[in-house]
């Protein structure tokens, strides 16, 4: 399938050379901080895929912390890899619709690191 003079299946090999962190790895309270293009935001997992955002447009708005969940990553148009919270390269679209510029870094900090 060709999308906007990209193949389909290169662009998600292209997102598996990337960092990325995938919905299944997220324990309770594991935490993410993901810098994109504009913003930064901090995602704290609450199981289930519910998640707590800080930053960003979140914070321009005056939610945080934000109670939602992460449909998953795009590249900006109506594909969605639904298995990844976040990687490198794609922008991460949240339940109520909203969706950052390109993510540029992630940091994980897993509960078990945490003391």
């Amino acid at each position: 399938m060709t999308h906007w003079g990209h193949i389909l299946s290169e662009l998600v090999e292209q997102v598996e050379r990337q960092p990325y962190i995938l919905k299944s790895a997220l324990n309770f309270n594991d935490r993410l901080v993901i810098k994109t293009q504009n913003s930064i935001y901090m995602i704290i997992s609450l199981g289930q895929n519910e998640v707590l955002v800080f930053g960003g447009w979140f914070d321009k708005k005056g939610l945080t912390p934000y109670h939602t969940q992460i449909n998953g990553c795009t590249w900006g148009g109506s594909i969605l890899k639904q298995d990844i919270i976040a990687s490198c390269g794609m922008c991460i679209e949240f339940a109520n619709r909203v969706t950052t510029s390109s993510v540029q870094e992630i940091q994980f900090f897993p509960t078990a690191g945490l003391n």
